[in-house]
C-alpha cells in the first residue's frame, strides 16, 4: 500500500512506497553506511602504517581488483541460482572481513599484507553480491517504478556516501580504526538479516540454469553487452572514465596531507562533501523517474566531473577543495544513476544478472586500476600534475561519448 506521505516526492515516493522496495533500501543504506566508515578506515590505516600513496592506493586496488575476475563470474552465478541466498552468503563474508580486521588490529598482529590479503576477500564477496542484490530491483516494484528505484538504489550509496565519513572522521579520531572497521561488521550482520523477510516473485528471486557451463554463460554476457548497440558503448565510455577519474576519490588520503595539509579531519570532510553533492544530485535524478535525458545526463557527467577534479587539486585552498569536492560527488552520482538506470532497463532479463555485473566490474574494478596508477604517478611526479592530465584525457573521452549518444538514445531511452 503506497504511503500518501511520501506523494510529494512523485517517482522516487512511488519507489518507496512498496514495502519490499523500503526494507531493501533500508538494508543497502545500513549495509554501504558501514562501508565508506570502513574505507574511509583501511585508507586511513593503511597511510599511517606506510605513509606511501603507492599503499593507500594498493588497498584500494586489492579491494576492487577482484571485480575484474570475478564480477562477470558472479553475474552468471546469479542468472542461475537463488539471488537472495547468494546475497545473504557475500554479505555475511563480507561482516566476517571486518570484524577479522578489527580483531587483529586489536591484537597487534595486523600487517599490511594481512590488510590487503583481508580486502581481496572483500572485494570478491562484493563481486558476488552486487550482481546478485541488483538483480532483484525488478521483483522489488512493478516495471513501471524500476528507473525510480534503480535511482533510489544509487540514492542509497550517496547518502551512505554522506552519513558514512560523518561517522568515520569522529570516530577514528577518537577510538581510533578498530570500532570503524566493527561497526561495518555489524552493518552488513543487520543487512543480512533482513534478506529472508523480502517477498520476491519467484521468476526474479531465482535465475535459470541455461544449460551450459558457468563459463560459457559467462561469456555470453560479454558478447551480449558487447553486440548491443546501446549498452555496449555506454559501458566502454563508463569503464574509461572510471579509471581516469575515481582514482582520486579512492586515495584521498594522500591528497589530504599533502595538497591541503591536514589529517583525518580533513578526509572525513571532503568524503562527506561528496557524499553531500551525490545526495542532492541524485534526489534531483531520482526525482525525474523516466528514461528521456539519461544519455545526455550520464555523458555530460563526465565532462563536469573533470573540470571540477581539476578545480579540486589545482588548488591549495581548503574551503575550494571542499566546494569542488561537493561538485565532483554531484557529477559522479549523476552519471552512476543514469548509466545503471539506463543499463538495468534494456538489458534482456535472462541477462540481467551478467550486465549489472559488467557495471559492477567497472565500478569496482576500474577506480582500483585508476588509484593504483595514480598512487604510483604520485609518488613520482606529484599528485597535482598527474591527475590534470587524466582529467584532460577524460574531456577527449567525452567527446567521443557525445559523439555516440543519437544511438545510445535510440537503443537504451525508447525500450520499455
Amino acid at each position: 500500500m503506497a504511503f500518501r506521505g511520501l506523494a510529494p516526492f512523485g517517482a522516487l515516493g512511488r519507489a518507496l512506497s512498496h514495502r519490499d522496495a523500503r526494507i531493501f533500501f533500508g538494508a543497502s543504506l545500513t549495509s554501504w553506511t558501514g562501508l565508506w566508515v570502513h574505507q574511509i578506515a583501511v585508507a586511513w590505516l593503511a597511510w599511517e602504517m606506510t605513509k606511501s600513496a603507492v599503499w593507500v592506493g594498493m588497498v584500494a586496488f586489492c579491494d576492487l581488483a577482484p571485480a575484474v575476475i570475478f564480477s562477470p563470474i558472479a553475474g552468471a552465478v546469479a542468472d542461475r541460482m537463488d539471488r537472495v541466498k547468494l546475497t545473504m552468503a557475500s554479505q555475511a563474508v563480507i561482516a566476517l572481513e571486518a570484524a577479522a580486521i578489527g580483531a587483529l588490529l586489536l591484537t597487534g598482529h595486523l600487517s599490511i599484507g594481512l590488510l590487503l590479503a583481508l580486502e581481496m576477500c572483500k572485494g570478491t564477496a562484493a563481486s558476488f553480491s552486487q550482481p546478485a542484490r541488483q538483480s532483484l530491483m525488478p521483483g522489488l516494484v512493478p516495471r513501471a517504478d524500476l528507473p525510480a528505484a534503480v535511482a533510489c538504489n544509487s540514492l542509497c550509496y550517496n547518502v551512505a556516501r554522506f552519513v558514512g565519513p560523518a561517522i568515520a572522521g569522529p570516530l577514528i579520531a577518537t577510538a581510533g580504526v578498530a570500532p570503524a572497521v566493527f561497526l561495518n561488521s555489524l552493518a552488513y550482520l543487520a543487512a543480512t538479516l533482513t534478506m529472508p523477510s523480502l517477498r520476491v516473485d519467484a521468476a526474479q528471486r531465482r535465475g535459470a540454469p541455461s544449460g551450459v557451463s558457468v563459463w560459457a554463460d559467462t561469456i555470453a554476457g560479454f558478447r551480449y553487452a558487447g553486440r548491443h548497440p546501446g549498452i555496449g558503448p555506454l559501458l566502454a565510455f563508463a569503464a574509461i572514465a572510471s579509471v581516469l577519474m575515481r582514482g582520486v576519490q579512492e586515495i584521498l588520503p594522500p591528497f589530504v596531507e599533502r595538497l591541503f595539509a591536514r589529517g583525518a579531519d580533513g578526509l572525513a570532510m571532503l568524503t562527506a562533501c561528496i557524499g553531500i553533492g551525490a545526495l542532492f544530485s541524485g534526489l534531483w535524478v531520482a526525482s525525474r523517474g523516466k528514461l528521456e535525458g539519461a544519455v545526455a545526463l550520464s555523458v555530460g557527467a563526465v565532462a563536469c566531473q573533470a573540470i571540477f577534479t581539476i578545480g579540486f587539486v589545482s588548488t591549495g585552498f581548503f574551503p575550494f577543495a571542499l566546494l569542488c569536492a561537493a561538485l565532483m560527488g554531484a557529477a559522479g552520482s549523476v552519471h552512476g544513476i543514469s548509466t545503471q538506470t539506463l543499463v538495468q532497463n534494456a538489458a534482456d532479463p535472462s541477462m540481467r544478472g551478467r550486465v549489472l555485473s559488467l557495471w559492477g566490474m567497472i565500478v569496482r574494478a576500474c577506480p582500483a586500476s585508476g588509484a593504483l596508477a595514480l598512487g604510483a604517478a604520485g609518488e613520482i611526479f606529484g599528485l597535482r600534475w598527474p591527475t590534470i592530465a587524466a582529467m584532460l584525457v577524460a574531456l577527449l573521452v567525452f567527446a567521443w561519448g557525445w559523439s555516440r549518444k543519437p544511438v545510445m538514445v535510440a537503443e537504451l531511452e525508447t525500450r520499455g
